[in-house]
C-alpha cells in the first residue's frame, strides 16, 4: 500500500498529470485530449485528483449548517428534468418562511437558501420583501438566496434591467446566489431539457453582473442526461473562463440526474457510481487552480457515494439542508436532513477532518 505522499510523488511523475498541471494555468480552454486520457484511464484521474485536493484542501473536509426554503413550488417553466412544479401549488406567507428561519436558527443554522419556482408575477420588490422580512429578525444570518433564472424571471416580470434587479437584492440583505439553473451549458442540450430557461450566454450574463457587484455565487452542473462528455467539457469550460475572469464562484457542486419522476428520465441513461467518482476528480483538475471548493451532493448521490467522492477530489459535502423537496420530487431516496453529527462520522470515516464552515468558506469550528 503506498503512502499518500507516495502516490502524489507518483502523480506528479506521471507524462499526462505532468501534462495537466503545466497546461493548467492561464488558460480558459481546456486540452481535450488530455482531459480524454485522464478519463479513460480513472487510476491515473484519481490519483491527480487527490494530489490537487490535498494542496487545496489538507485532510479538511467542510459542511454548512444551513436549511432550504422552497418558497413556491408554483413555476411556469417546462423543464424535463423537474418533478417540482406545479401549475397550481404553493406560495410560502412571510409568516412561514420566518418561522422556517426561526426553527433552523434554533438548529444552528448560519445560512438560509431560498429557492423557488417561477411563479407568474412575481416582482423584484417581491423577492426583495422575502430578504427584507427575513433580514429584520435574523440580521446574522447569511441569506444565499435565488438563482440567475429568478433574477431573470423578476427583472422581467418588473421590465427592469438584471443589473437593477440585482442592485435591488443586494440593498434588501442578499449575500450571495446559488449557481443553479445552469443545467448543463451548452445551448443544444438546453434546447432539449429546459427550452424556457435563459441562454447559456444569459446564465454568464447574470453571473458575471452579480460578481461585478461583490455578490458571491456558487456554480453548478446537471450531469447524466443527454449530454455528451464533450458537452461537459464545454460546460466545465464556460464555468472555468468566469472564474479566470471575476473570481466570483466559492465552489462547483456536481449534481447528477435523478430521473424518477420526469419526463427526461425516460430518455436518460443515469451515471452509475463509478461514473460519479470520475466526474468529481475530473472537475478537481480541470477547475484547477481556481475553484478549490468541490462539493459532492449527499442528496444527489445519497450519504455513501458522497462520502466515497471524498477519495476523489471532493472536498465539500454542502449543507444540513432541513429541508429538500425538489430532489425528493424527482426521485431521490435520501432524506431531507442530515445533521452535523452525521456529517462528522461520514467524513471521520473516510480518514478526513471535519470542519463546519459558513456559506462563503470561512472556517468556524
Amino acid at each position: 500500500m503506498h503512502s499518500l505522499e507516495t502516490r502524489n510523488k507518483m502523480a506528479l511523475s506521471d507524462p499526462i498529470c505532468e501534462g495537466i498541471l503545466s497546461d493548467s494555468r492561464g488558460h480558459a480552454a481546456l486540452n481535450r485530449d488530455l482531459m480524454r486520457s485522464l478519463w479513460r484511464s480513472p487510476m491515473r484521474l484519481f490519483s491527480l485528483s487527490r494530489m490537487l485536493q490535498e494542496s487545496c484542501c489538507g485532510r479538511e473536509v467542510t459542511y454548512v449548517i444551513n436549511r432550504n426554503i422552497n418558497f413556491t413550488n408554483i413555476c411556469v417553466g417546462s423543464c424535463r428534468f423537474c418533478a417540482f412544479r406545479r401549475s397550481d401549488g404553493y406560495i410560502l406567507t412571510h409568516e412561514e418562511i420566518v418561522q422556517k428561519a426561526a426553527e433552523a436558527e434554533q438548529m444552528g443554522a448560519t445560512e438560509i437558501c431560498l429557492q423557488g419556482g417561477l411563479a407568474p408575477g412575481l416582482t423584484v420588490e417581491s423577492y426583495c420583501e422575502i430578504l427584507e422580512v427575513l433580514k429584520s429578525n435574523f440580521p446574522r444570518m447569511h441569506l444565499h438566496a435565488y438563482s440567475p433564472m429568478e433574477v431573470m424571471h423578476m427583472s422581467r416580470c418588473s421590465g427592469v434591467d438584471v443589473h437593477d434587479a440585482l442592485r435591488s437584492l443586494k440593498d434588501s440583505g442578499l449575500d450571495s446566489m446559488p449557481g443553479t439553473a445552469a443545467e448543463l451549458l451548452v445551448d443544444s442540450v438546453r434546447r432539449v431539457i429546459c427550452p424556457d430557461k435563459l441562454s447559456t450566454a444569459e446564465w454568464s450574463f447574470v453571473i458575471r453582473a452579480a460578481h461585478t457587484m461583490g455578490i458571491p455565487t456558487t456554480s453548478t452542473m446537471l450531469y447524466g442526461h443527454i449530454e455528451s462528455f464533450e458537452e461537459r467539457l464545454s460546460h466545465l469550460e464556460v464555468i472555468r473562463s468566469i472564474q479566470m475572469e471575476t473570481g466570483g464562484f466559492t465552489e462547483f457542486v456536481l449534481l447528477p440526474f435523478v430521473p424518477g419522476n420526469t419526463a427526461l428520465g425516460r430518455i436518460s441513461s443515469p451515471p452509475d457510481i463509478l461514473e460519479n467518482l470520475k466526474m468529481h476528480a475530473l472537475a478537481r483538475v480541470a477547475l484547477y487552480p481556481y475553484i478549490t471548493n468541490i462539493q459532492a451532493s449527499w442528496v444527489k448521490l445519497g450519504r455513501e457515494v458522497a462520502g466515497a467522492a471524498l477519495e476523489w477530489g471532493a472536498n465539500d459535502l454542502g449543507g444540513t439542508l432541513m429541508e429538500e423537496n425538489i430532489s425528493r420530487c424527482a426521485g431521490s431516496r435520501e432524506g431531507q436532513y442530515m445533521s452535523p453529527a452525521e456529517f462528522q462520522d461520514l467524513i471521520k470515516r473516510h480518514g478526513r477532518v471535519p470542519v463546519q464552515r459558513d456559506t462563503l468558506y470561512r472556517r468556524l469550528c
